[in-house]
């Protein structure tokens, strides 16, 4: 079978020219994200028409989403997220899904988009992957305002995942058979994550690591990557969305591979540099050379539902940020509402298997990605202007101290 690697090739100088042109314009405060969707909506059939997703983009193009997800289970911080930050953010989500599914009625009933459950599930997610990107960059990952934020979107992202695989996968018999499937495919990740931390402790296995991570093995990058393929496969064996819970092998790996002694400190830096450097942007830019423009604009109608879920995500998603307001302030409240309500990669996913099961009509799923790119382009703008103008000091947040 011949394969061609022409739109590969094109996508990966996009890849290479939208944070380089940001580079060369500091004054341009946007997310690379954001450029590489509008570069590959440009150079997709929607414009140019000189890429279109083959198989050699289709599988590059699933393997960053797998990354994106697998960083985004890397950025947990599991030693915070306990005590009042879980409880919050929990209860944050709870409500965002209360009022996505309030809202997904509303919708329903006036028209605008049916299957109102489906639509309170997009709504409720937040594009980890693309937050992440911003509160590394603007040095707020590491502080409790982006840790906040972090788990608030994995919360989000995590309930998400499995409320879609128990509702809407192509392979679901049921949800009481889902939630069969779903107990144990999560009892056998706890097993696989117990095999790891045991073989971890091992002072054979461990010397060994430590031996060949630095080589051309790179023995500790080929264990998350074969870590990240045996989730996907067994979720899709137990009928899940498969590609969605790589964000699970992440967060497995955070757990299991604290590295408390400092013996592989560049791990990471090695996984981010495989996924942001390779992967993810060719993810982001295949996004926007699948946007379905001409459904975009074929009436009226459909480019008036754009605003519509551009405000239903910013209510839903940014509303429940108040509840931390004691512990960040006004700004970096309005700052963490912003972040949160910024959604995409799940709009686009969820997007492509409402429309493949018939629940969603194609013009529907253009508004929503739309909205979707609206909120990259809009909310994290919004959030670094707030962060670059703060004027008041970050309130102290309870963490219960881990034992």
């Amino acid at each position: 079978m011949h394969v061609s690697f022409t739109s590969l090739a094109i996508v990966a100088v996009v890849a290479f020219a939208a944070p380089l042109a940001l580079g060369l314009l500091p004054s341009l405060r946007l997310p690379a994200v954001v450029l590489e969707i509008v570069l590959g909506i440009v150079v997709g059939p929607a414009a140019l028409g000189w890429v279109h997703v083959d198989p050699a983009l289709e599988v590059m193009s699933l393997l960053g989403l797998a990354f994106l997800l697998l960083l985004a289970g890397l950025e947990v911080e599991f030693d915070m997220l306990r005590g009042h930050l879980l409880r919050t953010t929990t209860f944050g989500f709870v409500l965002s899904f209360g009022l996505a599914l309030l809202t997904g009625l509303v919708l329903d009933v006036s028209g605008v988009a049916g299957t109102p459950l489906l639509i309170a599930i997009m709504l409720s997610a937040t594009s980890l992957g693309v937050v992440i990107p911003v509160l590394k960059d603007s040095g707020e990952a590491a502080t409790q305002f982006g840790q906040i934020v972090i788990a608030g979107a994995s919360i989000a992202d995590l309930a998400t995942v499995v409320l879609l695989s128990l509702f809407f996968s192509e392979k679901s018999n049921g949800v009481g058979s889902k939630l069969v499937l779903l107990g144990g495919f999560v009892l056998l990740v706890g097993a696989v994550a117990l095999a790891v931390a045991r073989a971890q402790r091992s002072m054979r296995i461990s010397a060994a690591l430590v031996r060949l991570q630095d080589t051309t093995a790179q023995i500790r990058v080929r264990g998350a990557f074969a870590l990240l393929a045996g989730f996907v496969v067994l979720a899709e064996q137990f009928g899940l969305e498969a590609i969605l819970f790589a964000f699970i092998a992440g967060a497995v790996l955070k757990l299991v591979d604290t590295d408390r002694a400092m013996t592989h400190p560049r791990f990471r830096a090695k996984l981010e540099s495989t996924g942001f450097g390779v992967f993810v942007p060719i993810f982001f830019v295949a996004s926007g050379v699948r946007f379905n423009l001409d459904a975009l604009f074929a009436n009226a109608s459909t480019l008036g539902r754009v605003p519509i879920f551009l405000a239903a995500l910013l209510l839903v998603r940014g509303l429940p940020a108040l509840l931390y307001r004691d512990s960040l302030g006004t700004r970096h409240t309005a700052a963490a509402a912003l972040l949160q309500a910024t959604s995409l990669s799940f709009l686009v996913v969820a997007g492509q298997i409402g429309m493949h099961l018939g629940l969603l009509s194609d013009a529907t799923g253009a508004a929503l990605v739309a909205a979707g790119l609206l909120s990259v382009l809009i909310f994290p703008l919004g959030a670094l202007t707030l962060l670059r103008g703060r004027s008041e000091p970050v309130g102290r947040l309870e963490v219960e101290p881990l034992g």
